[in-house]
């Protein structure tokens, strides 16, 4: 602006002759120059200025929307009970009566996990009016495909109680779930029918499979077979007295399924057992009292004879053949 000022000046400078008038319309040109060009610059500060400020708000969003973090947000329900939705799905929401399949995860609030589906590599389906209140009520707000993260006050848990030596008394719990699914009346009963085949079936196959091994079984040295159909073969021969069924006595033993599987031992544990002969399996009732202190027997008992055809959950099937190898210590 400078350089451009100079130049008009000595051009109208070049066309005006008398220097008093040059000098004053010299003076005069520089002063309007001078203001026009204050003028231009406050003109383009001010417009600098809004087109700043026209464009601030645009990149101030943009940046609070890539930097803040999003945050989900806790609802909480009359109850005490909390949620976040994780997830939200577009299904049916169940009714307290209704079954659900589930994923989810539970844990202490010090991040313990006490219990999971997905560890165990499968979802679980319950009816939702026989578990704890906070499920009953949380499941009830969700959709299938949801995933919802509960905080369950105690007293919508196991409350003073606790649970199974697992979860301490009064303690809340959060629990991650997933709802895959709400089954009607007819999906249960179908799913029941076929669990009951399948049960049937398994049982018939265990009791063939229990009669078959004692058929060929009792055909083998050394196997007797009594009139209740009790198998038993001497290992080793006792010298001492024998029990009767009132007696108490301390063995040492192991026992298994026909296929090998064990399912409890004594030399495992490291120590004899002491119990009433009348207090145990018909099976060992009987075989013990054919052996003396000393004796070593194996002992090939017929499920009728041990667990029948209910079993011991979570160790011997329903219908179970049982094998035990059974040291008589002594008759106490």
């Amino acid at each position: 602006m400078a350089a451009q000022q100079n130049i008009i000046l000595k051009s109208i400078a070049q066309k005006i002759a008398k220097p008093a008038v040059l000098a004053v319309l010299t003076s005069a040109l520089a002063l309007t120059l001078t203001a026009c060009s204050d003028k231009e610059n406050k003109e383009q500060t001010a417009e600098d200025k809004q087109t700043v400020e026209d464009n601030k708000p645009v990149a101030d969003t943009q940046t609070k929307e890539q930097t803040l973090p999003s945050e989900t947000e806790i609802f909480t329900t009359e109850s005490g009970l909390q949620y976040q939705i994780l997830t939200k799905g577009d299904g049916a929401s169940p009714e307290a009566t209704d079954t659900v399949t589930v994923h989810y995860e539970g844990t202490l609030m010090d991040g313990t996990v006490f219990d999971s589906s997905y560890k165990r590599g499968e979802t679980i389906s319950f009816p939702l009016n026989r578990v704890i209140k906070g499920w009953t009520e949380g499941v009830q707000l969700m959709n299938v495909g949801s995933k919802y993260k509960f905080t369950i006050p105690s007293e919508l848990a196991y409350g003073e109680s606790g649970a199974g030596g697992v979860i301490p008394p009064n303690a809340d719990l959060i629990f991650t779930v997933e709802l895959f699914d709400i089954l009607d009346a007819d999906e249960i009963e179908k799913q029941e029918a076929a669990k009951r085949a399948e049960m049937e079936k398994m049982i018939e196959a265990m009791k063939a499979e229990g009669e078959k091994f004692l058929t060929e079984n009792a055909k083998k040295s050394g196997v007797k077979v009594t009139e209740s159909g009790l198998q038993y073969k001497e290992l080793l021969a006792g010298t001492g007295k024998s029990p009767a069924a009132t007696d108490r006595v301390t063995v040492h033993y192991e026992g298994t399924l026909i296929d090998g599987t064990k399912f409890d031992s004594s030399y495992d544990r490291g120590e004899p057992i002491d119990f009433g002969l009348n207090q145990v399996i018909s099976g060992w009732t009987e075989g013990l009292q054919l052996m003396q202190e000393g004796a070593k027997y194996k002992l090939f008992i017929p499920y009728d004879l041990a667990y029948g055809p209910q079993g011991s959950p979570g160790a011997i099937p329903p219908y179970a053949t049982l094998v035990f190898t059974v040291e008589l210590i002594r008759v106490n």
